[in-house]
């Protein structure tokens, strides 16, 4: 047996998410059909660095699993491309030591949400950016920025449906925002992340940025544990997981 690690692109717009569920269509059950199919029906297990939710898109996606075919990890790109669909594609394949964790060996995760800040639409970018006509204040949205990086209890940014059980601290290493003319790029890397946590952080700083809300009340949010005190959750089809290290 050989464990193999990849990094995995897709467009998550049609899916329910990356989990293999009962209610719909996931990435996980589209990548592990083509493995299977692979191994003349022999079932693969595949494991990802964390699950995405629906409509949510990924670059950097990792996953692992096993196999007994004896394939150079140089062709298995080749071989899996024609098997998944178009909106589903393995980047990068390499071979890894048997203990090799997808989820449980990440050190840090990077994810970028895009927003289209004017007030036409970008027909071409629709599935891929928040579209928000309103004026922004960017700079007020750095500030409150700013006061999310460091070590935190997120559970103000963690949506009440979270299975976890465990601590909700987390540490932020970056939280910054782009500008390139239109578009506003979120980007928020750190040791790990909540349920719902970017997409909350994101549609409250973005009530910062209407002017509803101060930079400074994010402090405030935070100190409340209580997901009442945070902003809206923004929509998924602006979030990317882009970046898993190990």
């Amino acid at each position: 047996m050989q464990r193999l690690k990849c990094r995995v692109e897709y467009d998550g717009t049609v899916y329910a998410g990356y989990q293999v569920q009962t209610n719909g269509v996931t990435i996980q059950e589209k990548i592990e059909k083509a493995l299977t199919k692979m191994h003349k029906g022999e079932s693969v297990k595949v494991i990802a660095s964390g699950r995405t939710d629906a409509g949510v898109h990924a670059i950097g996606q990792v996953i692992h699993f096993d196999t007994s075919l004896n394939i150079p990890a140089s062709n298995w790109k080749r071989a899996l491309g024609p098997m998944l669909p178009e909106d589903i594609r393995v980047a990068e394949v390499e071979p890894v030591t048997d203990d090799f964790h997808a989820r449980y060996d990440t050190t840090a995760k990077e994810y970028r949400y895009y927003v289209w800040n004017d007030h036409e639409p970008n027909l071409f970018r629709r599935l891929y950016t928040y579209h928000i006509r309103k004026p922004l204040d960017v700079a007020a949205m750095r500030e409150a920025c700013k006061l999310v990086e460091g070590e935190h209890n997120f559970t103000s940014f963690c949506s009440p449906r979270t299975d976890l059980k465990g601590s909700k601290v987390r540490t932020i290493t970056k939280a910054v925002i782009e500008q390139r003319g239109s578009e506003l790029v979120f980007i928020f890397k750190g040791n790990g992340f909540l349920y719902n946590m970017v997409r909350i952080l994101v549609g409250t700083i973005l009530e910062v940025g209407f002017g509803d809300r101060t930079s400074d009340e994010l402090e405030t949010m935070l100190a409340a544990r209580d997901r009442k005190a945070a902003g809206k959750t923004a929509p998924p089809h602006g979030l990317f997981l882009w970046k898993v290290e190990y």
